[in-house]
């Protein structure tokens, strides 16, 4: 561990000493983090926000959301196999139904379990940007961001642009897609179409998945109206994915969609934003693949909601405020028909002061739960603009997360659901600083958790097979947290390195770790590196590298590197994953594929 330690000091050191050399465009001067009420450009922002950028994505060496999120310090993505067909995602050491995930700030949690979060995630080929806001973030999204949230922004329009893709490789992929961006007199479209097919790296480990995205902009010359519309399907062969290691013959069938329609109205200091939307989850899942009447769970929840968001700017600050309603239905064999309706009110205030300097935004988030009563999570974001480039910050928040339907009442010959369970909350804090230049951006975090009656699944003994849903009496969780990125040129081309680390420690009160089925597995020590160089024209790589210690003591190196072409409007494309063979488990009982390769084509017509 000295040794990681060493190596990300020097590395910063060097960087700063060189951060002033030459003056070249930074992405994040330019960004406004769109997740937020209170709209502020990326580096004036109080709190631990990483964006990943579409420049970013490209260099990722990564076909999927899944893949791009795991080279993000203090993001765990638990992957079962390949290509995201099933991935839990966590932030700082929390669980899976702790995480908030967003589309265009559409919050896509499901009732039913967080283990259809990243069923929502998008092709990258939409993406504009991904805004990642590590902490307590319940006073600014609600009670699912209880360890932080992370919103996919799209892009808006592509010009007229037509893009098809196809790659094949190592297992049998066999992918393709299709992009079609125009812009018309008074209206803009996108749509885009893939499909993604593997034979599977080891028996039942098939799948089939299916992507449809369009994103149109009507009425633009008057009053804007924005839509959205998602639905991914995924099947495939769940060799080990739950229940236990020798359940070889699982298989499941997921689909993920959403309709949202937004707009704006605004003057000269009042933002308001208006939005409707309806998403839609469907779960099927059998025990033997070839046999359904043996076991079989079919899950149906649907929300459906209305928002309105607004900012107004006075000589005493900026306030933010909003109110959000929504219903949660659910249809299940299993957990029965059940509905949930939520109302949640937002406010919050920025004030600076000291030359605006120091600005202090306190905030909170009072929710009703038509299940649970009312709760309140208030927050206070602090920072200190010490120069144009670095800015001390910290903040503090309480934080809810009521349990999910699965918590409450889910059963199987290994699982008991618990219909007397309490509501999970946590009261955290964090200080931080920040330093932006042309070349540089670097910060370094660090952050305390201390939680009550956090939701796990325990078994009594050892010999026990079925675990039961439990409120955990005392949890604290704390870590330092260190990002930095250095952009340079080499005969006049640029690259890039960046570098992050998170260290987490989780003090579990009372709990053996053997009988945890989730809690307990966190990234103790997660380590990234990605340099991305462009030594000819037309020519550029990227390679990738992870370090992961889990609190169980698993420890793995994996490496990923791609190759990109561009040849007029062709772009040839060679993308390695783990490349020196890493024998390493994320989740559960599943072994993640040996060394692999994807070949891939795209051509672009402007």
């Amino acid at each position: 561990m000295k040794t990681t330690f060493a190596l990300t000091a020097f590395i910063m050191c060097t960087f700063m000493s060189h951060a002033q050399q030459e003056q070249q465009k930074q992405d994040l001067d330019t960004i406004v983090v769109a997740s937020t009420r209170i709209n502020l450009p990326f580096k004036e922002n109080s709190r631990t926000i990483n964006i990943i950028s579409a420049e970013a994505i490209k260099n990722s060496a990564a076909n999927n959301i899944a893949d791009l999120l795991q080279q993000v310090a203090g993001i765990d993505v638990r992957r079962r196999g390949t290509a995201g067909s099933q991935a839990d995602l966590y932030i700082r050491g929390g669980s899976f139904d702790q995480t908030l995930l967003l589309i265009d700030g559409v919050k896509m949690n499901d009732v039913q379990t967080g283990h259809h979060t990243m069923n929502a995630a998008l092709p990258i080929e939409v993406i504009e940007r991904i805004e990642i806001i590590k902490g307590p973030a319940a006073r600014i999204f609600g009670q699912n961001a209880f360890n932080g949230a992370i919103n996919i922004v799209t892009k808006k329009e592509l010009n007229n642009t037509v893009s098809v893709k196809a790659e094949t490789g190592s297992f049998g992929q066999l992918n393709a897609g299709v992009t079609i961006a125009t812009d018309l007199e008074n209206s803009s479209h996108i749509v885009h179409v893939d499909k993604m097919s593997s034979a599977g790296y080891r028996y039942n480990t098939d799948y089939d998945n299916s992507n449809f995205f369009v994103k149109s902009v009507f009425n633009k010359d008057k009053k804007a109206i924005e839509m959205i519309a998602t639905f991914q399907e995924r099947k495939f062969g769940a060799n080990g994915f739950y229940a236990r290691e020798s359940g070889t013959d699982q298989y499941e069938e997921t689909q993920n969609s959403l309709i949202a329609f937004s707009t704006q109205f605004k003057t000269e200091n009042l933002t308001i934003k208006p939005r409707i939307y309806w998403k839609r989850n469907q779960d099927e899942y059998v025990y033997l693949r070839n046999d359904p009447t043996v076991y079989r769970n079919l899950h149906i929840s649907n929300k459906i909601g209305a928002e309105v968001n607004g900012s107004y700017r006075s000589k005493a600050g900026i306030t933010g405020f909003g109110i959000d309603m929504s219903e949660d239905f659910i249809t299940s064999n299993n957990l029965g028909d059940r509905d949930r309706f939520m109302t949640t009110l937002f406010l919050e205030h920025k004030f600076k002061v000291l030359d605006d300097k120091l600005d202090i935004t306190p905030g909170v988030a009072v929710t009703y739960f038509s299940d649970f009563d009312f709760y309140a999570f208030p927050g206070l974001d602090v920072g200190y603009k010490i120069s144009d480039a670095v800015k001390a910050y910290g903040n503090i928040g309480y934080t809810y997360r009521i349990p999910t339907y699965t918590d409450l009442f889910y059963n199987d010959p290994s699982t008991a659901g618990n219909p007397d369970l309490e509501v999970e909350e946590a009261f955290a804090q964090e200080i931080g600083i920040k330093y932006f230049s042309p070349r540089f951006s670097g910060s370094v975090a660090i952050y305390n958790r201390d939680a009550q009656n956090l939701i796990d699944f325990i078994r009594p003994n050892t010999a026990e097979t079925v675990y039961t849903a439990t409120n955990i009496t005392d949890v604290n969780t704390k870590g330092v947290e260190v990002d930095a990125a250095y952009n340079f040129k080499l005969n006049t081309f640029n690259q890039t390195l960046a570098v992050g680390y998170n260290f987490l420690e989780d003090d579990i009160l009372n709990q053996n770790k053997e009988l945890s089925r989730y809690s307990l597995n966190t990234l103790k020590h997660h380590f990234t590196t990605r340099l991305s160089t462009q030594l000819f024209k037309n020519v550029s790589h990227n390679i990738i590298y992870k370090h992961a210690q889990r609190t169980t003591g698993d420890s793995y190196n994996v490496w990923d590197a791609s190759l990109v072409v561009n040849v007029k409007q062709l772009e040839f494309t060679v993308t390695a994953s783990n490349i020196f063979n890493a024998d390493y488990i994320e989740a559960g009982f599943v072994p993640m594929p040996p060394k692999n390769i994807l070949f891939g084509m795209r051509y672009s017509l402007n």
